[in-house]
């Protein structure tokens, strides 16, 4: 059906066999580093495919999990028990989370993070070709963990490549280890995910070789989405219970030949020049 570059990569229909057709049908993509990303940075595009017939999520994970930190009941796991766990709770989330499809291309963070990540690049563009989504979700610019910039970068260099009738596509790059509540509101993308919070609650909670092996990412993550909603506004009531914060990173793809560090830097100079004004505009002499 498709062919990958790496040998353990795979593509798993959570309702058993699919086609190129499935695939086609494609509504909304997520792009995530590791097993349980895409529940966290996703969920907008997630639950937008749960209820609306006409829409479908597709989910691809792009590299192994085999590096993970782990305690408790998976202290004792190897590298390649733990990539088999992870892999199965990714399939899991894709069956409980209606996903219309899931690809796991199984790279180590370590080819993602260096020149040799061409193939993964190639596996993207492969699969942004054939699902033809309207939205991407992948990984913000500011994040601070390597993988993950990595991965967005590939999606980046993915889209670029493709020809530009093959590339229309809203691009957004959510949170994960790093929030964007500090972005300007005019520079930030408010996802509304008010809808089904247990559904969120079950499918991070799916991932128990990160959870109960030592990272508390169901609690934090929803505590973010309910943080978002209520600190939006300060002087206006809750419109949403629980957001999710997105940069707008498709001027990026329109636009090949604007240098992406320059880009995500603008976003910080528009906090410190939002911090700026806002001081010098409070600061007042005191009167004798």
């Amino acid at each position: 059906m498709i062919d990958f570059n790496h040998p353990d990569a795979m593509l798993f229909f959570p309702g058993g066999q699919g086609s190129l057709e499935q695939l086609a049908k494609t509504t909304h993509l997520g792009i995530g580093a590791h097993q349980d990303d895409l529940e966290i940075l996703a969920i907008h595009g997630i639950l937008k495919a749960y209820d609306d017939p006409e829409s479908n999520f597709t989910g691809v994970t792009v590299t192994d999990g085999r590096g993970a930190p782990r305690s408790g009941p998976y202290a004792h796991l190897s590298d390649d028990e733990l990539w088999q766990i992870r892999a199965d709770e990714q399939k899991k989330a894709a069956e409980i989370g209606r996903y219309n499809a899931q690809f796991l291309l199984n790279y180590p963070s370590s080819v993602i993070k260096s020149s040799e990540r061409g193939t993964a690049v190639q596996d993207l563009k492969n699969i942004i070709s054939l699902t033809q989504p309207d939205v991407i979700y992948t990984h913000n610019l500011t994040d601070k963990h390597d993988t993950h910039i990595a991965v967005a970068l590939c999606v980046i260099q993915a889209l670029r490549e493709l020809e530009p009738k093959e590339n229309e596509t809203t691009l957004y790059g959510c949170e994960v280890w790093r929030g964007l509540d500090w972005l300007p509101d005019d520079r930030k993308i408010s996802l509304d995910v008010s809808n089904h919070p247990k559904l969120q609650t079950e499918l991070l909670s799916i991932f128990d070789s990160q959870i109960t092996g030592g990272k508390r990412y169901d609690e934090a993550t929803m505590g973010r989405r309910l943080a978002n909603a209520t600190y939006l506004q300060s002087h206006e009531t809750d419109t949403a219970n629980l957001v999710v914060y997105a940069a707008d990173l498709t001027p990026l793809i329109k636009d090949p030949t604007m240098d992406i560090t320059s880009y995500a830097l603008a976003d910080i100079y528009a906090l410190a020049d939002d911090v700026r004004s806002r001081l010098e505009r409070l600061s007042v002499k005191s009167e004798i």
